[in-house]
């Protein structure tokens, strides 16, 4: 994202030794933050209808999260997992298996999406490795386009957006290929029933894993709700169980990348217990922590961890913050909230009352083409053509002047925009993500105030 100077003028302020977003502006500073808004140093209130990328599910300033951290620093601020544990991220992971009604058995907590995507890509690998009869063979994996697993290169590898990959293409392992996805609004065809477009698209993995080798594929990994790269879209129902058999068939995992939809998000704990499987491997992030803390985590499950104990004993991979006792206090504080104050059934009931006003109010408006999501969790793709679904040109960088527009005093509001939709080029969407504790009244002012920055914009 660029963020412009104070006044909303691209003017350029003081110089920063910040490598922000943009080298040629400097964004605002947030002096404060209270439930969903923050304050902004020129005294603006601003509504965060996005949790900045679907992280602050507390939204912000949460007394509990916090005094829950500085008791964890006066405990123990660090210590090296290769020496010690801590009772911290021993709850955490227990929290988090019994989340799951132990059909993950065991967590690895790490500091960001794209290095828990990095682990569970490892880990796939290397269950192949530790199996009685070994399958070294297995090297390759499968996804979907255009999709977004995170920023480092193995994450980059195993995505499929084109825009995102390609300054870096050269440094990326050729070892992932792609499908389509699962994207009702384009990718099913006229007339087509739910369970034709559900057979085809298995077809279509299945005919890919005969393409490469079926035995040396270690995993297809898929977002359940897929987030930034298209906009909050899920899957048809029936969709992950005839993609989970496909991957039986050819003897590969399932990676459930829950990093953005997961957490709650989408209206359950966990986004794959709306789709009828367990993935062999689970990614989390975001709402884990809630922003408080850089954390996320993979969740595997016994067959994997099984593999492990009867081999090596151990899996090659290690970072210095990983289990971070702080990070650990935040997401399990953030955690225990949700589930004291039930805040799921307010995301699903919000959710729900948010799903119907913003198609009450912007399903009419002629650049809206496709208003989708679960829980808190809602995308508006913007089209050219309402009748052919044509996309706007990437040179009027539609999903740019949105969310600038938001940023407007006048607004003060986050609209989550990203570019892509169609093909990891061409397409524009908006999300709005806000906290689970979002009132009727703050859904009303961020649906009415969504309209009002799309009509300025299209103006």
């Amino acid at each position: 994202m660029v963020s412009y100077a104070n006044t909303n003028t691209g003017v350029p302020m003081a110089t920063s030794a910040v490598l922000h977003r943009s080298t040629r502006f400097i964004p605002q500073k947030a002096i404060g933050g209270k439930g969903s808004y923050l304050f902004l140093e020129d005294g603006t209130k601003f509504l965060d209808s996005t949790g900045g990328a679907a992280v602050s599910c507390l939204g912000h300033g949460h007394e509990g999260v916090a005094q829950a951290m500085i008791d964890q620093l006066k405990k123990v601020e660090y210590c090296h997992t290769a020496f010690f544990g801590t009772e911290v991220s021993e709850e955490l992971a227990s929290f988090l298996v019994e989340s799951t009604g132990g059909r993950m058995e065991k967590v690895y907590v790490v500091s960001s999406g794209s290095e828990a995507i990095e682990a569970a890509l490892k880990l796939a690998r290397q269950y192949f490795l530790e199996l009685p009869t070994p399958q070294p063979q297995r090297t390759r994996f499968i996804a979907r386009l255009p999709s977004y697993h995170g920023i480092t290169l193995g994450a980059l590898s195993a995505g499929g957006h084109v825009t995102r990959r390609q300054p870096f293409e050269p440094l990326l392992s050729a070892n992932t290929s792609h499908v389509s996805p699962c994207y009702a609004y384009r990718g099913r065809k006229d007339g087509e029933s739910d369970e034709d477009y559900v057979q085809r698209l298995a077809d279509e993995l299945d005919t890919e894993f005969e393409r490469v080798g079926p035995d040396t594929v270690c995993a297809f990994i898929a977002e359940p709700v897929v987030g930034a790269a298209l906009g909050c879209v899920p899957s048809i129902p029936g969709y992950f169980p005839a993609i989970k058999r496909v991957c039986e068939k050819h003897g590969a995992l399932l990676i459930l990348d829950e990093v953005m939809s997961g957490m709650g998000r989408c209206g359950t704990l966990h986004a794959w217990e709306q789709e009828g499987v367990v993935p062999d491997l689970q990614t989390i992030g975001k709402a884990l922590g809630g922003g408080y803390a850089p954390v996320s985590a993979l969740l595997i499950s016994g067959k994997v961890v099984d593999a492990i104990d009867k081999g090596t004993g151990a899996f090659r991979h290690g970072q210095t913050y990983q289990g971070h006792p702080v990070s650990c206090a935040a997401a399990l504080a953030v955690q225990r909230v949700i589930k004291e104050e039930n805040l799921l059934e307010n995301v699903r009931v919000m959710g729900s009352y948010l799903e119907e006003r913003l198609k009450e109010t912007l399903g009419g408006m002629e650049y809206v083409g496709d208003i989708r999501g679960k829980g808190l969790f809602w995308g508006i793709e913007l089209v050219k053509d309402k009748s052919t679904k044509e996309p706007f040109d990437t040179e009027d960088a539609i999903a740019f002047k949105i969310q600038e527009t938001g940023l407007k005093p006048e607004y003060a509001i986050s609209l989550y925009c990203s570019s892509g939709t169609v093909d990891g080029i061409h397409g524009d969407h908006v999300i709005l993500a806000p906290a689970y504790s979002v009132t009727r009244e703050e859904v009303d002012i961020i649906v009415e105030t969504t309209a009002k920055v799309l009509d300025e914009v299209f103006s």
